[in-house]
């Protein structure tokens, strides 16, 4: 048991950034180690997934503008109708037993590129039980250099409405802050594809929320 006399003279203990073996213990396959049987990843839907299939990808930037191609990125949402697939979720309506909600990937080494296949989420209430969110996914970011994870969320362009209401949004007064969450909606070959860049310093930073 240590003194309280001395509690005041223990040096901090140091901290450590996620890297750079985050790929090998996280998701080893993009790191070269086949080893799971289940690879859990960018993939979160299955053949009777319900609701708008779509496809969420964008690259990283560090302060300088430079891609970060190490990092590792995480996504949790709700399925079509509004749902999570978690126990603490105890919302009205049906949830979709086949959408896991949560996936992770890596940065393409080389492009910087990260993607998800997954659905367009539904509308969830707000903490107050009044307000409704609009569609979203929380996004989570780790790579060296960064101490703590860094949360984000990303809103559908194509969701002006719902984004208007949304009680996140709205917290946020800078309308050129609040574009930093809007991913791009785009048609690839008759397929909805969003786009979302992540800036982690500098001119047009990226919003991060403390959770």
């Amino acid at each position: 048991m240590i003194p309280h006399n001395t509690l005041g003279y223990l040096p901090e203990t140091p901290s450590q950034t996620a890297g750079p073996y985050v790929h090998i213990g996280l998701i080893p396959k993009q790191a070269g180690f086949d080893i799971f049987e289940n690879n859990l990843g960018e993939t979160l839907l299955g053949p009777d997934t319900q609701g708008e299939r779509i496809r969420i990808e964008g690259r990283i930037f560090d302060g300088t503008g430079a891609l970060v191609r190490d990092a590792l990125v995480e996504i949790w949402q709700a399925d079509t109708h509004g749902r999570f697939n978690h126990p603490a979720d105890r919302q009205d309506g049906p949830r979709d037993e086949t959408f896991r909600g949560w996936g992770r990937t890596g940065t393409d080494f080389e492009s910087g590129l990260w993607c998800f296949e997954t659905i367009k989420p539904g509308r969830i209430a707000g903490r107050s039980g009044h307000h409704r969110m609009a569609p979203h996914i929380n996004v989570w970011i780790v790579s060296r250099g960064i101490n703590l994870g860094l949360a984000t969320r990303l809103y559908f362009g194509d969701e002006a409405t719902a984004n208007a209401e949304d009680p996140v949004l709205r917290v946020i007064e800078q309308p050129d802050r609040r574009k930093t969450l809007i991913a791009s909606h785009a048609l690839r070959e008759g397929r909805p594809v969003y786009t979302f860049d992540i800036r982690l310093q500098g001119e047009g930073e990226t919003v991060f929320f403390d959770v």
